[in-house]
């Protein structure tokens, strides 16, 4: 599962012109579900996004979390970020999961989120959404919780 994260002033998402979740301070955080993911990556994803060390102390490092900070949490389902671009000049899918364990996943993301952080808004899987954003740093960091070993029963 990835996780992009984005440290935003404000943030929000809009599908045919009606805004449908917006945020003030905190992170925008696009997710690519990937086959083989499961709730345990959700979970662990969603340990790291509420962890992460990416708002300023006093100091200026960063060394805040959002918990920290009080900041809100918006999470957005984009798919593309589970492509394969290592070859060629198209994107290749077939490593992102299917869409309905990806759209599983990401209920199970968001819904993780609202029993763990009261400050979550999300976007909606599967939509032609329109996301704004104002990136504060730019800070933009790529997280990936890969699934372990797949053991085979014999």
């Amino acid at each position: 599962m990835i996780g992009l994260l984005q440290r935003v002033q404000s943030a929000g998402v809009e599908i045919a012109g009606k805004s449908i979740a917006n945020i003030g301070h905190g992170l925008l955080v696009l997710v690519g579900i990937q086959q083989g993911d499961t709730g345990k990556e959700a979970s662990r994803l969603l340990e790291r996004l509420l962890g992460y060390r990416v708002f300023p102390d006093s100091a200026g490092k960063m060394n805040l979390s959002i918990r920290d900070v009080s900041g809100e949490l918006l999470l957005v389902p984009q798919f593309t970020l589970a492509a394969d671009t290592h070859t060629g000049m198209r994107p290749g899918f077939s490593t992102a999961a299917d869409p309905a364990d990806g759209e599983r996943l990401f209920a199970r993301l968001v819904s993780l989120a609202g029993q763990q952080y009261e400050r979550v808004a999300s976007g909606q899987f599967g939509a032609d959404m329109q996301v704004t954003l104002v990136n504060d740093g730019p800070v933009t960091f790529w997280l990936e919780v890969s699934p372990g070993p797949v053991s085979v029963q014999r």
